[in-house]
């Protein structure tokens, strides 16, 4: 499973909408993976949480997986549509 598909089963298990979940990847100048996650505008509550907890804890998960697979800098920016 790589960093997407990690990311994406995360997210998915969180939402009330799981088939409106999108998550891509993008490379950067300075060596670091940019995530982006963009979710349902009903499910955002979901994904940020009460005071951010629920995005921070997406942010140390998947850090944590990209760091036990080599990678070294990961960026998620959380968005809606």
């Amino acid at each position: 499973m790589n960093l997407v598909e990690y990311t994406e089963y995360l997210v998915k298990s969180i939402c009330k909408e799981p088939e409106m979940v999108k998550v891509s990847s993008f490379g950067a100048e300075d060596d670091a993976t940019i995530i982006e996650i963009i979710v349902h505008e009903s499910d955002m509550g979901a994904v940020i949480g009460k005071n951010g907890k629920m995005a921070t804890s997406i942010r140390t998960l998947v850090q944590a997986y990209a760091y036990i697979n080599g990678n070294k800098k990961v960026k998620i920016n959380i968005d809606s549509f």
